[in-house]
């Protein structure tokens, strides 16, 4: 007799966030979650959205807007419009030598708008003028200026994804990148969690290193943005998304 295995939290990690360790950020209508827009663009629909779901998403971003849908594979509604599809995998611990940084140190709010500065020359991913409240950022400054950062993002119960990591063009070959992913590890060993990370799969670079770092891929999923209607029930025909 075959038995099916229930869902892992990281299989809907956006889900289990605000259902779980984030769910003081949550914003809800229906079965829909999602982060303030301000904090994160992550939401999380139901691992198998119906039509209320879908009208749900629509009421809470608005006419119009576009959403992300990260792991969604499935059939738009009628009238929704895809506007991104990037194909990603999710990364995680498999025996990282995960060590403290002497030269990082903890980034706050007072930092954003360095953070968002760094962020707009190296575009690692989305961050927000609130994103810092996710978790812990770490950043390493030469002569007073931000040059390289890795922080804490989505939070499953017993996990947390490490994200952001970017460095300054100037300084790149140093391993930077590398000596503050293992350190935001550290801090979330600390904590009796497991980190774990996405990427785009194409970002053949950035997956060399994690593996080499000591990451395991765990599974392949998609970065997906859609276009709410500008009306409700407008469209005629649902839009397959592969």
């Amino acid at each position: 007799m075959s038995t099916v295995e229930p869902p892992h939290v990281l299989d809907n990690p956006a889900r289990a966030s605000l259902t779980g360790p984030h769910a003081h950020f949550a914003e809800r209508r229906g079965r829909v979650l999602r982060y303030p827009v301000d904090v994160s663009p992550w939401l999380a629909l139901p691992d198998e959205p119906d039509a209320d779901d879908w009208a749900d998403l629509a009421a809470l971003a608005g006419p119009g807007a576009e959403v992300p849908l990260p792991g969604f594979r499935g059939e738009l509604p009628p009238g929704w419009e895809l506007t991104l599809q990037i194909e990603g995998v999710q990364f995680v611990d498999d025996g990282l030598a995960a060590a403290p940084e002497p030269e990082a140190v903890r980034l706050g709010p007072a930092d954003v708008p360095e953070i968002l500065d760094l962020i707009a020359r190296t575009q690692p991913g989305p961050f927000e003028a609130r994103t810092i409240e996710l978790g812990t950022y770490l950043g390493i400054r030469r002569d007073g200026a931000l040059i390289a950062l890795a922080g804490e993002r989505l939070h499953p119960p017993g996990w947390t994804e490490i994200s952001a990591v970017c460095t300054d063009p100037a300084f790149r070959g140093e391993g930077l990148a590398t000596r503050l992913i293992l350190a935001v590890a550290h801090g979330i060993r600390e904590r009796g969690e497991t980190p774990f990370l996405h990427t785009s799969a194409g970002n053949t670079n950035a997956i060399r290193l994690y593996e080499s770092l000591g990451f395991r891929l765990r599974r392949r999923t998609a970065f997906l943005a859609a276009r709410v209607p500008e009306r409700l029930g407008e469209g005629r025909e649902s839009v397959p998304v592969a």
